[in-house]
């Protein structure tokens, strides 16, 4: 009989990883959103924020990809993964989604009440990643 392999503990997600062509532009609209980006970052390569609960966001520029990975190309097409930020109730959607839009961001869906019962927006980072906008709908 073959002994089994003692288990191991399994792994836990750590860390969400951003990859962008303009650092400053990339951390300026994820500050807009609250997230507590390093003062300072805006110049390096690669730059990490810990979130509540201690979940890193980290970015790295698309040449710190190639510096490791030379045939990394820049992802064509649809997201294959979604960021989505809680908002303090409905008003809170519709006011971050029109805050980012007059700072010159793209709105991609404005603010609707989801049939799942969220109040919904997307709005598009500078990268072009939907970026999500969601609360308990009032409705």
């Amino acid at each position: 009989m073959t002994p089994r392999p003692t288990p191991r503990p399994a792994p836990r997600l750590d860390a969400l990883s951003i990859v962008t062509a303009d650092m400053t532009a990339s951390l300026d609209f994820y500050r807009r959103l609250g997230v507590p980006v390093p003062e300072g970052a805006d110049a390096q390569p690669h730059v990490e924020a810990v979130l509540p609960g201690g979940l890193r966001l980290l970015w790295d520029t698309e040449d710190v990809m190639r510096s490791f990975d030379p045939d990394w190309k820049k992802p064509q097409g649809g997201d294959r993964l979604g960021l989505a930020f809680l908002c303090d109730g409905a008003a809170g959607v519709d006011a971050t989604y029109d805050e980012l839009v007059s700072a010159g961001y793209t709105g991609h869906l404005k603010p609707w009440n989801a049939a799942w019962g969220q109040r919904y927006a997307v709005v598009l980072d500078p990268d072009g990643c939907g970026v999500s906008l969601f609360a308990a709908s009032d409705a």
